[in-house]
């Protein structure tokens, strides 16, 4: 499952672990639906929705990783950590970053119930706090390859606002 084979790189593929898990999410969604009671085709649909959007966030954001460690390794790539909002910021990646959670605020509603923006906005926030964090520390600890970026922090926050805005101004609220 995991590939790229000297003792000190190793390289995590992405569709080994984002298909067992989505489907782990499909059955744990159903699974918990009907001991709830409440498991209908609408609701499964959702269930599923939500946990393949959950797969495609984690796989356009963590995976395939890249990663290496000891001497031979070297410094790590500080420069993959941007701290300074707008001044390298990468526009096409910005509207990206903002398109990934547009589907944020509808999914928690149909979800978890919550409508409240703020709550919204709150949770995108600290979503993507969550792997920019994780981005950052894997850049420091095991040379990931990937970026921590405080734009994608902003992007995808005013990517679940702008989602939250769009979803009920269609629902009528």
């Amino acid at each position: 499952m995991f590939t790229g084979l000297p003792s000190h790189q190793l390289t995590v593929p992405a569709l080994p672990i984002l298909l067992p898990l989505g489907v782990l999410l499909m059955a744990l969604s159903a699974v918990l639906l009907r001991r709830r009671g409440t498991l209908t085709a609408a609701r499964l649909g959702t269930a599923w929705f939500a946990g393949w959007y959950l797969v495609a966030v984690i796989g356009a954001t963590l995976l395939p990783l890249h990663l290496a460690w000891g001497e031979r390794a070297g410094p790590a790539d500080l420069f993959r950590i941007i701290l300074v909002p707008l001044t390298t910021m990468r526009v096409d990646d910005f509207v990206l970053n903002i398109a990934m959670t547009l589907p944020l605020a509808a999914l928690v509603h149909l979800v978890a119930g919550v409508r409240d923006r703020r709550r919204v906005v709150l949770i995108a926030f600290l979503l993507s706090t969550a792997i920019e964090v994780t981005q950052a520390v894997l850049v420091v600890t095991l040379h990931g390859n990937r970026w921590a970026d405080v734009n994608d922090l902003i992007a995808n926050t005013a990517g679940a606002w702008l989602g939250h805005a769009l979803y009920w101004g269609a629902m009528g609220s």
